[in-house]
């Protein structure tokens, strides 16, 4: 019988019963669970963070069972029974302010049915405030309180701040409970992938701890090196045999592709779970993670913000920075970070800054497509299509269908940009050549209004200057003058020196000098 593959499985029981392989964190539920009373973890979108608020509502309900061979079933020894109130809030779409009363009213009614309710208590924070009381009177027991991706309304409203204000004041009210029950509460734990924080919900949850940069709980959520090894070593083998590689290329790949996600800057890397176990259960590489998630309201934001697409190789920051997203806030890089998109590379310890980057191939790569047909000329279906020609084009040394190809994607520049229409055009060409980088050797040097790039393939060695309402003889006079092409003065492949001027008049690439070395 195959294995099978939690891709996708989000309930710990149904997971235990039906023989899924189950990847062992309930050390860490314990230590959770018996160490402190309120939490918030911070997680990409399917990193785990479902399946485990469900693990710890099957420890909290007593369910000894389903802990059968893993670690939790030694380190418990009275299983108590909890009453819990379970809330997700990820399986809604959230667009008018009554999406999210109706989420929140079907589950306080469903809570009321199981402990009561009072006339008295008006509106659902009131509600739920009565029903955490209830639970506890009526049970003897404190209540545990699990709330799943939490800022799921706050995230579909980025953009939208009449409705950011409505959500932010609905669950700022409900999520007060938390702290105004105190004395009713055993254990707490909000998950998301964002925190948002000053004027928004978190501002009076300041008994929350944060454990999202946090040493201890780092590998609470995706699968680790140690994990892969020892829970998927046999998977590998049949995943070399399938895709004919060697077990070590085979290892190599699921490193470059999956691995690379640092919670804190001491933490080992982090495979991304689901597109690691959905590369298992097909026996083929792909980007499974990526495409179950379109970053559009990260892309928006970048727009907006006319941010230089190309910075997004060299951020440095603080932890306050990555720690919450001010809703009020034009910086787009605490929202890309815990969404996933970027991650921790580098701790400098003397100045408490942070260096991100793309965590790995899928990524880097995913992210790239999906900015192309959001800044250029060209269709979300043949985006693929045109980078495939670009790169054919620069491997068989053709020149001039190659830049008539770019010419193309800086046709029906809006005139809204025209005032950023350099920072559009540089955006452009990045994204490009970053997409470019992925079958050819490309060296990509910027300094606002000019650009130098070298590409290099088998056969050709392109030597490029872009200038800004310049001329193509003055980038190719620059070429000339830096010597740029010295390095290749020596190589048999043929080396072209390219200048290239982009004109603010007509929006598009005006002239083109070429030259063989």
């Amino acid at each position: 019988m195959s294995k099978l593959y939690p891709v996708g499985v989000q309930n710990f029981e149904g997971l235990i019963h039906d023989g899924y392989v189950y990847v062992d964190k309930t050390a860490q539920v314990y230590e959770l669970f018996n160490t402190n009373k309120y939490y918030f973890l911070s997680r990409p979108r399917r990193f785990g963070k479902s399946l485990l608020l469900s693990t710890i509502e099957a420890y909290a309900l007593g369910k000894k069972d389903l802990f059968k061979g893993l670690a939790l079933e030694k380190l418990e020894k009275d299983w108590t029974v909890y009453p819990v109130l379970h809330l997700d809030l990820n399986t809604q779409k959230y667009d008018t302010p009554e999406s999210l009363t109706n989420v929140l009213e079907e589950n306080v009614q469903n809570w009321e049915a199981l402990y009561g309710s009072s006339s008295g208590e008006i509106g659902v924070a009131r509600r739920f405030q009565g029903i955490i009381r209830r639970a506890c009177e009526q049970t003897g027991r404190r209540v545990v309180i699990l709330i799943d991706e939490y800022d799921k309304p706050m995230l579909q409203a980025i953009g939208n701040e009449a409705l950011q204000n409505e959500y932010r004041s609905t669950l700022k009210a409900f999520y007060g409970a938390l702290k105004s029950m105190d004395g009713c509460i055993r254990f707490a734990l909000l998950t998301g992938v964002t925190k948002f924080g000053k004027v928004s919900v978190f501002s009076d949850l300041n008994n929350l701890m944060d454990i999202s940069m946090d040493d201890r709980y780092a590998e609470i959520c995706g699968i680790s090196e140690k994990e892969i090894h020892t829970c998927f070593e046999e998977d590998i083998h049949e995943l070399a045999a399938a895709t004919g590689m060697s077990y070590e290329e085979t290892c190599k790949e699921l490193k470059t592709s999956y691995d690379g996600y640092h919670f804190t800057e001491n933490a080992i890397g982090m495979y991304n779970p689901f597109s690691l176990l959905n590369t298992f259960a097909k026996k083929r590489f792909g980007s499974y993670w990526f495409e179950t998630g379109t970053p559009t309201y990260l892309v928006e934001l970048l727009k907006l913000h006319h941010f230089p697409i190309e910075d997004l190789e060299h951020i440095v920051t603080s932890q306050p920075v990555l720690d919450s997203i001010d809703t009020a806030s034009t910086d787009p890089i605490p929202v890309i970070y815990q969404s996933g998109y970027l991650t921790i590379k580098g701790y400098n310890r003397m100045f408490e800054n942070y260096t991100l980057g793309f965590p790995n191939r899928e990524v880097e790569q995913g992210f790239f497509k999906f900015l192309l047909p959001n800044y250029a000329s060209v269709s979300v279906s043949k985006s693929p299509y045109q980078i495939q020609c670009f790169v054919e084009e620069i491997m068989a040394g053709k020149v001039d269908d190659f830049f008539e190809r770019l010419k193309t994607m800086f046709a029906d520049i809006p005139y809204e940009l025209a005032r950023d229409r350099e920072v559009h055009y540089q955006n452009i060409l990045y994204i490009i050549f970053k997409l470019m980088g992925f079958y050819v050797q490309v060296e990509y040097h910027t300094n606002r209004g000019r650009i130098d790039l070298v590409l290099q393939t088998q056969d050709y060695v392109y030597i490029m200057e872009f200038k800004l309402n310049g001329s193509a003889e003055e980038a190719l006079a620059q070429i000339r003058a830096k010597g740029y092409a010295e390095p290749f003065a020596k190589d048999k492949r043929t080396v072209y020196r390219i200048g290239v001027n982009f004109s603010d008049e007509i929006r598009n690439i005006q002239d083109i000098k070429i030259e063989t070395l």
